[in-house]
């Protein structure tokens, strides 16, 4: 084999290789590509994926803002709750104090009334 046949074939070998590479990779992309319909479709699914996370993050900041609403209208509804107990406790030491009056006050006129028969 002469030099100009080996360089001749070695050409051929590396063009049929070549052209192999090429057509596989056409085939590959052929196979994979992705579709315009495909691509719309990612597009809407990712805009209604953002939309979903705000509508979610304004749903949370609702929450936290409603708890924080009950949780302040929980202390002071508790807090109230503490004063009316602590009113109710005087009243009834005041209506105790008052009975223990009345009824040292009824005893000795209670006295009066037997000694007298």
């Amino acid at each position: 084999m002469s030099r100009t046949e080996f360089v001749l074939a070695t050409a051929i070998i590396l063009f049929v290789a070549f052209c192999l590479g090429w057509f596989a990779n056409w085939l590959l992309h052929r196979f994979t590509r992705v579709a315009a319909d495909d691509v719309a479709q990612l597009d809407k699914m990712s805009q209604e994926l953002h939309e979903a996370e705000e509508t979610r993050d304004q749903a949370i900041t609702y929450l936290q803002q409603r708890e924080a609403e009950l949780t302040n209208q929980l202390a002071q509804t508790e807090a109230e709750l503490g004063a009316a107990m602590d009113g109710l406790r005087d009243a009834r030491h005041e209506a105790e104090e008052l009975r223990g009056y009345i009824e040292s006050q009824s005893k000795p006129a209670g006295d009066v009334f037997s000694s007298q028969r």
